[in-house]
């Protein structure tokens, strides 16, 4: 690609290299494809008709220890940008720190929350030395892919829809100034929807509009703001996300094609976020929190579906986009190849008490201390996954959570469980028994909010006191259950699983073997017939699975698998089946249109 000049913004139109330019561009998150599909999925992307891609920085992977830095294999950023250079795409990257992107805070690290008075999103010092000591590193590898270094990358997002969250004025000059001071030269936007747009912008960054109902006034709006300068709208969101226990939301491809049309035909530049939504895997999901907490599933509503399929949007917006080319698009590649491999039986069992032994030595509290503020990696804290609490009692009673769970807790009385306790249920009724009982609660952390005003209170597991019979309980002994890699792969190579699966242990691990002839193909995991809990792969965490829907299914990348056996681990807390299907296509069970929801919960 020649290097004449980068893009500008010195009329009501983009130019790059000195000519006019209309970004199309595209959403694919690079930690949220198998590193295998990349090329695939940007092959799409760039035969759609679309000429950039643009792609959040999750600080909360790349850094998931102070200072502990990782940018290797999955987390290549390096190569994704240069292959999407290859592919003949632009970029535009969005860093964050804060990227909201429906991840777990927001992709920031949990351990910031180590620090009590911690106030994310601002100048507080923590804060600012955090992220001061983040960009140094994340700077070294994205500035020799700036344009005016050669590379691809034409923009880079200030920050992220901070205009809704504005907690300090000093915050996004900060951010910029971050990006600034170690070399960062191409444009500079920033991104918010119409309740951000108020927000005061920052000096010499241009203001972006994220939408997905067509408003003329964000966009005149954003014209007077802006005058002579081009528009964009750097999230049209061509999708939705789904939560838990909710109908699975969809936004038909008409009703998306005739907004993008509509502002194409304004010569506004556009981003579809998502283009492809691919998969949060493992525990990385975020969640909603307006009226009542809601965590979200692993997956979006977007033109190239999860597992890679050209969806009627995307059939409807090649069409379109084809018209904004004077040369014929590249051809669509070739369907990815899916298997519906024959179930699977489980063959053995091992009870969550039983791995204990498995987990890193157990904390003792007096009180109950958060998962961000345990002692374990390497004092990090528990980031994801779940936590045991187990303390001495010496009569049943009424157990009052004070709603200091967070999220969800599973409670056991000499380990038979008793009930759950959440943001709903606050109190339970405990049996009596003679002598001392052992009363355990295990908590999953099911996502920390990604959006809104909450994000300094997303601590996990108990937060505060619990009280049986008015007291406040105490003596804790503390597992951390996080079930990274290391955990899973101490786990399958213990000579305690059980082989009687007529009689399993609930909660509990569940163990099957996939025997795959041939070269592996991508599949979906289906799991009728349990209930909740996890789902891990040859050691890889494929992510959470729940009766309630509307998500029934869980992606299993061919690239996770090998030729030959394959082995399956089930985590379950409620109920076990003593299969594992596997299914071509993933089932969202009942649909709601997203036109029909309130404009509000569309932010």
């Amino acid at each position: 690609m020649s290097r004449v000049e980068g893009l500008r913004a010195d009329s009501s139109q983009f130019t790059l290299e000195g000519e006019p330019f209309c970004i199309l561009g595209g959403s694919i998150h690079y930690f949220r494809v198998p590193r295998a599909h990349w090329e695939d999925r940007l092959l799409r992307m760039k035969a759609c008709g679309l000429n950039t891609l643009t792609t959040y920085v999750p600080w909360n992977l790349h850094e998931p220890e102070k200072g502990t830095f990782n940018f290797q294999d999955q987390l290549d950023l390096k190569a994704f940008i240069n292959l999407a250079a290859e592919t003949g795409l632009w970029v535009i990257l969005r860093p964050g720190p804060y990227i909201c992107a429906e991840w777990d805070l927001g992709g920031l690290p949990s351990w910031l929350l180590q620090d009590k008075d911690m106030q994310l999103r601002t100048t507080y010092p923590g804060f600012v030395n955090a992220v001061n000591l983040y960009f140094d590193t994340l700077v070294a590898v994205i500035k020799p892919l700036m344009f005016e270094e050669g590379g691809p990358i034409i923009a880079v997002q200030v920050e992220n829809e901070y205009g809704s969250y504005a907690k300090d004025e000093s915050y996004m000059p900060f951010v910029r100034n971050c990006l600034q001071s170690r070399g960062i030269k191409e444009f500079l936007l920033t991104s918010d929807n119409w309740e951000g747009l108020s927000y005061e912008g920052v000096e010499g960054v241009l203001k972006t509009l994220n939408l997905q109902r067509l408003s003329f006034g964000a966009i005149q709006h954003l014209a007077e703001m802006q005058p002579q300068k081009p528009l964009m709208v750097m999230e049209y969101w061509s999708g939705w996300f789904d939560v838990w226990g909710e109908h699975h939301h969809v936004f038909h491809a008409e009703d998306m094609l005739a907004v993008v049309s509509e502002l194409l035909e304004r010569g506004v530049s556009i981003n579809l976020y998502m283009f492809h939504g691919g998969t949060s895997f493992g525990f990385m999901n975020g969640a909603m929190e307006y009226d009542t907490y809601k965590p979200q599933i692993s997956n979006y509503d977007a033109p190239l579906s999860e597992a890679g399929d050209c969806t009627p949007k995307y059939q409807l917006l090649r069409t379109l986009f084809s018209q904004y080319h004077s040369k014929p698009l590249p051809e669509v590649p070739s369907p990815c190849e899916r298997r519906v491999y024959d179930p699977v039986s489980i063959q053995q069992h091992l009870s969550l008490w039983d791995s204990l032994h498995f987990t890193n030595k157990p904390f003792r509290s007096e009180k109950p201390v958060n998962m961000e503020n345990l002692p374990v990696n390497n004092n990090n804290g528990q980031s994801y996954g779940y936590t045991l609490y187990e303390t001495i009692i010496t009569c049943g009673g009424t157990l009052n959570s004070k709603n200091n769970i967070r999220d969800r807790a599973l409670v056991f009385v000499d380990r038979q469980c008793v009930g759950t306790l959440d943001y709903k249920t606050h109190e339970l009724a405990l049996p009596d028994g003679k002598g001392e009982m052992t009363l355990s609660l295990l908590v999953e952390n099911c996502g920390r909010v990604n959006y809104g005003k909450t994000l300094d209170e997303q601590r996990k597991g108990i937060v505060g006191d619990i009280l049986l019979n008015h007291t406040p309980l105490r003596g804790f002994t503390i597992f951390c259950l996080d079930m990274k890699p290391c955990f899973m792969k101490r786990l399958m190579s213990s000579g305690q699983w059980k082989s009687d699966v007529k009689l399993p242990s609930i909660p509990g691990f569940f163990q099957a073997r996939l025997y795959v002839e041939g070269p592996p193909k991508d599949t979906f995991i289906k799991l009728h017939g349990w209930g909740k809990g996890a789902v891990f792969v040859n050691g890889q965490n494929l992510g959470r699975h729940w009766f309630i829907g509307p998500q029934h299914h869980l992606y299993l990348p061919g690239p996770w698998l090998r030729s030959g056996e394959n082995q399956i681990i089930v985590f379950e807390e409620q109920k076990a089946d003593d299969k594992i299907f596997f299914a071509e296509n993933p089932d969202h069970g009942k649909t709601i249109d997203v036109y029909k929801l309130p404009f509000c919960t569309l932010m």
